[in-house]
């Protein structure tokens, strides 16, 4: 039996979200399979690493004493000597080996590649993109870089940094307002639209920069397309790509903000009774022609960012014109976005099962690739010595 580690929670905005999505549906799949051991590795919002086989029940997080059970045992360590292994420390301390990780750690530290890296290291097999892929996904501007460079349609925007603004600050603001109203306001490294902003005048705007500031150092404005379709589609493969279904969100305030996506109906990040499934249309009734753009271009979005394993890759299409503009790209989507997998045809169990595999191909693949190169430079480096 292959012992699995589903890491969540971190030092992140999105840490109470990372819960949701371990549990539901990454964790209670892979249980249900009875082909895995599951390991919970729960990482607090100070950086402390847990693991107990309790924490594989959701209720054990909604337990709002949670902290103070954890406090009580002791935390885990990572070994990287043979591949991954967790250590509890101590006289009867132990250790238990990690097949394959799969990481449900939405934003800093998850989603931007750190994670990735470590376990790169480790040598162990992991679910989803690789660090290369997060790390630009990660940030919203690198991410309209790379697909602008590929020749794919981004809205026009403005981005700065805060030391940036606080030098410049006239100078970008004469550029956005090049841009027209509305505007979106966005941290540049944050999901889950956590201190975003739609402004429609000067004081909203600068309002909705020092919001943005205070949770980035790294901030996005971007120009509103209007009348708008937004359109999420979920992407899974490595080398080769399966799409879901295009979805689109049936919005009617100004746009998602947190608690419309994880406190409406339930709470549930993409999951039934939760805002996909109350507030979005499955498969989105666009017309034939617009769902295969879209899922053309998304393919193509997913290659040039070298991603992996799954993802989502939002678009901006203006209503009138049809013109199809790339948004940003999820590497972690909520949930996985299983209620979408589930209209393509695609089940709880099929997906999470699914991207172990996908996670286990890649390792296998990489193991083709030559990491180290043997040279005689210690030996040459620096030359004899010169006496006087």
């Amino acid at each position: 039996m292959k012992t699995i580690a589903v890491i969540f929670g971190g030092k992140s905005a999105e840490h109470d979200v990372s819960i949701v999505t371990a549990h539901i549906p990454i964790i209670e799949t892979l249980l249900a399979t009875g082909a895995f051991d599951v390991w919970p590795i729960y990482i607090t919002k100070e950086g402390k690493w847990y693991a107990d086989k309790a924490m594989n029940d959701l209720a054990f997080f909604k337990d709002k004493s949670y902290m103070q059970k954890l406090a009580g045992t002791k935390q885990v360590q990572l070994s990287f000597e043979n591949g991954l292994d967790i250590v509890w420390s101590g006289i009867f301390g132990k250790k238990g080996h990690i097949d394959v990780v799969f990481p449900s750690m939405h934003g800093t530290y998850g989603e931007d590649g750190s994670l990735q890296g470590v376990l790169r290291m480790a040598g162990v097999p992991f679910v989803g993109c690789d660090i290369f892929g997060s790390a630009v996904a990660m940030d919203k501007v690198l991410t309209k870089q790379v697909v602008s460079a590929e020749g794919m349609q981004v809205v026009p925007y403005v981005w700065f940094t805060r030391a940036a603004w606080g030098e410049k600050a006239p100078l970008y603001r004469a550029e956005i307002a090049k841009l027209g109203w509305p505007l979106f306001v966005k941290p540049v490294h944050l999901g889950s639209s956590i201190g975003i902003a739609k402004v429609k005048n000067e004081r909203e705007l600068e309002e909705a920069i020092e919001v943005a500031l205070h949770f980035d150092h790294k901030v996005l404005v971007e120009k509103g397309i209007e009348p708008l379709i937004e359109i999420t589609l979920p992407i899974m493969g490595n080398d080769v790509l399966r799409t879901a279904e295009c979805e689109r969100p049936l919005n009617k305030t100004e746009f998602f903000a947190f608690k419309d996506k994880y406190l409406s109906g339930g709470g549930k990040k993409g999951g039934e009774g939760g805002v996909n499934s109350r507030y979005s249309e499955v498969p989105a009734e666009i017309g034939p022609e617009l769902t295969r753009t879209i899922k053309d271009i998304g393919m193509r979005v997913y290659r040039a960012l070298d991603l992996g394993g799954v993802a989502r890759v939002d678009f901006l299409v203006d209503a009138d014109t049809k013109e199809v503009y790339v948004n940003e790209v999820n590497t972690l989507p909520g949930s996985l976005y299983h209620h979408n997998w589930k209209k393509a045809g695609v089940s709880n169990m099929e997906l999470v099962t699914g991207l172990v595999r996908l996670a286990e191909e890649r390792a296998d693949a990489q193991k083709s690739t030559q990491f180290t190169f043997e040279s005689d430079i210690l030996q040459k480096v620096g030359g004899p010595k010169v006496h006087k």
